[in-house]
């Protein structure tokens, strides 16, 4: 197939030229006519990658049900995003078990999103920090329950986040962080306890500002610890819910954008009306685009990751081709994704059209294949 007359994102920018795919791949060209796709009027950006949202469509990935996957799976990929790493939350080891092989199972259909990871979100972080997770779950890191979970998993888990600060830290770090991406996360931690989990080899920091202490001038934190290192990426929800936008821009400007991830922490309640819905057993009130628990907390997102780039631009005044960095090129990046992120020759060929005036999703290539 061939894209045409689009303003095609390059990695830095926006170029005028056709792109080619054949057998589920950018290509240099194709010969012969094959399917055309007219993008006039549209920026043609990689497919997006989610590394952290929990579900969408009625649908969590700690159900551990298959054919949830699958909604999630469809309804992700019809909003751009055509590489998914769901979230598990604070849970039991059996029930975390049950969402592993789910995960396992699962082989998209032509018109679902990839699952390209698994983010273990939970349950290893600090019984202050639990936010919308369940304090009855939280534990000390366990290297050999992660472990089972991974052989269940197939290897699908991609980051597992932790509280660096609790009892068991070290070694996990220790232990873990050459076959699996630690994130700092509902962490109480300090400056000094940060940087240490980032020397032993924790490269990740979980939903900026939210879960962890602010920055202070003689309490710094884990932010400035995360900052200081070139080979920490730190993921933000620019839902213009969870973070006032001068910090997003701030955050941004700290870390560049080359560094920064733009994730959506979605809740099953995306894609659906407004109501009260289950996140890891505690009921989530969902009005408009806020959702929250019983205590008033905020509890995660209903914005997908297409409309956290769109909020990030048009309200945020984050460049296009920041946003569309961190929602693609980056996340696929830190997830070891080595042909996701750029619509470049043999990558797989996930694509999406916005209008140029709106930012609106006007077609979904997944796989070569238009939605």
């Amino acid at each position: 197939m061939r894209i045409v007359n689009g303003s095609v994102f390059d990695g830095d920018g926006f170029v005028e030229r056709d792109v080619f795919a054949a057998e589920g791949r950018f290509v240099e060209e194709v010969e012969g006519e094959g399917d055309v796709l007219d993008a006039s009027g549209c920026y043609v950006i990689p497919g997006l990658v989610d590394l952290h949202f929990h579900g969408s469509a009625g649908a969590d990935m700690s159900d551990g049900d298959l054919e949830g996957l699958h909604r999630m799976g469809a309804y992700e990929a019809s909003r751009g995003v055509t590489a998914m790493c769901p979230a598990t939350m604070t849970l039991p080891e059996d029930v975390l078990m049950r969402a592993a092989q789910a995960a396992a199972a699962y082989e998209p259909a032509a018109n679902e999103a990839a699952l390209v990871g698994i983010n273990m979100e939970g349950p290893f972080i600090s019984p202050s920090k639990v936010g919308a997770q369940n304090p009855e779950y939280v534990r000390n890191p366990g290297v050999e329950e992660f472990r089972r979970l991974q052989e269940a998993a197939g290897g699908l888990f991609k980051i597992v986040d932790i509280a660096p600060e609790e009892p068991g830290a070290d070694e996990f770090i220790r232990e873990l962080s050459g076959e699996v991406r630690i994130s700092l996360a509902h962490t109480c931690t300090d400056y000094d306890t940060a940087a240490h989990a980032f020397e032993l080899g924790a490269r990740h920091l979980t939903h900026l500002f939210n879960a962890m202490d602010p920055m202070h001038h003689r309490k710094p934190g884990p932010i400035p610890a995360a900052a200081e290192r070139d080979d920490v990426t730190p993921e933000i929800i620019a839902d213009g819910i969870h973070i006032h936008p001068a910090m997003v821009r701030l955050a941004f400007n700290m870390f560049g954008d080359d560094r920064m991830i733009l994730i959506s922490d979605t809740l099953r309640a995306a894609g659906l009306e407004d109501g009260t819905y289950d996140l890891g057993g505690q009921d989530v009130t969902v009005r408009g685009y806020v959702a929250t628990i019983e205590n008033g907390a905020l509890a995660g997102s209903v914005s997908d990751l297409m409309r956290c780039v769109q909020v990030a631009v048009r309200d945020m005044d984050i460049p296009l081709e920041s946003a569309v960095k961190a929602a693609s090129t980056n996340p696929a990046r830190a997830l070891g994704l080595a042909d996701r992120g750029s619509i470049a020759s043999g990558y797989v060929a996930d694509a999406v059209l916005l209008n140029k005036e709106t930012l609106e999703v006007e077609r979904v290539v997944v796989r070569g294949r238009v939605l």
